[in-house]
């Protein structure tokens, strides 16, 4: 009864937690960007989000991707205040 089910490369909580964290940015940065006005900039933000988030798909260590996060909720929050702001 020694032996566990899990596959090796299974993800620690924390890692399925920091996992799920990035997932849901990666979605909100997705979502906010198909609200901006201009389609050459709609593609230009979307095309360089996605190739920040493959770039970085890699990443294993603990603190580096603290940094990614941190990095992408604050370009996430400047789009968000960028596109409040042209709205009103």
């Amino acid at each position: 009864m020694g032996v566990s089910r899990l596959p090796s490369a299974a993800l620690s909580l924390k890692q399925f937690l920091q996992r799920q964290r990035v997932l849901g940015i990666y979605r909100n940065m997705m979502r906010t960007i198909r609200k901006v006005p201009d389609e050459a900039d709609r593609k230009y933000l979307s095309d360089w989000a996605r190739d920040e988030f493959k770039r970085n798909k890699s990443a294993t260590n603990q603190d580096a991707i603290r940094m990614m996060i941190t990095q992408a909720n604050n370009h996430l929050e400047e789009l968000q205040g960028s596109l409040a702001l042209a709205g009103s």
